[in-house]
Formats: structure tokens, sequence, C-alpha cells
């Protein structure tokens, strides 16, 4: 199986982002799994088979559970693959994040212009008191 086929499954991709922040039992995994796609326990314990065989996640055993972790190597495959083809997207990411930059630049001196000024300090000396 090639990486991007691993990749293109939404519920593998998936298990990957929660992966990706760390360690996580196989339980935590199916649960939000689960819950997001309506899938059985063991159809979520297929898609971690697949992650494990194919280089994406690591398993390792503590006690009755499994932990799982991204292996770097899937990801780093996937990008092997993808990087010929960045002169092609890398551009246009470019200049999207300059058109968000701008947006939000816009924004903010809009939000800056409706804002009304904070009042001057005054320095005037107190009147004398009155007996």
């Amino acid at each position: 199986m090639h990486a991007l086929d691993v990749l293109g499954d939404p519920v593998r991709r998936r298990i990957l982002e929660l992966l990706a922040d760390g360690e996580l039992s196989a339980g935590e995994v199916g649960s939000v799994v689960q819950a997001e796609f309506g899938i059985s326990q063991p159809a979520v314990s297929q898609h971690l088979r697949v992650l494990r065989e194919q280089g994406f996640a690591t398993v390792r055993p503590e006690g009755t559970r499994r932990l799982y972790a991204v292996d770097p190597r899937g990801p780093r495959q996937a990008s092997e693959w993808l990087s010929p083809f960045e002169r092609f997207f890398t551009p246009k990411l470019d200049a999207l994040g300059t058109e968000l930059a701008r947006g939000r630049r816009q924004r903010r001196l809009a939000a800056e212009r409706a804002a009304p000024s904070p009042p001057l300090p005054t320095t005037a000396t107190p009147l004398p008191k009155e007996d």
C-alpha cells in the first residue's frame, strides 16, 4: 500500500492527528474515532493495524494496554513523494498567507479607527479647600 493510500482514508488521517499530540492507548483512540465516525471497535483496530503495518504508527505494550504513537517513517515517505510537486502549490500557499495577513491588518486598522480614543490625562492642579 502506498503512503497516500494510507492517508486517503479519513479515519486513518484522524487517528494520526490524535497521535500527533502524543502517545494514546488503543481505547483512547477508539473512543474518539468511534464517536466521530460511528464505526465499531474492530474497525478502529483494523485502521490501527494498517497504520502500524505501513509504518505510520508504532505500538508498545504497557500492562494490558497498547500504546500507539506516530512512526515518523510513514509521514516522511509521504512527504518525500509529494516534495517534487511542491513547486505547484507552494507559491499559491505563500500568496494565500499574504492575503490572510493583509485581511488581518485591515480588520485591525478598522477596529482601531472605530474604537473611541482614550481620554487624555489632565495635569490640572487641585483647587484649594475652603474652610
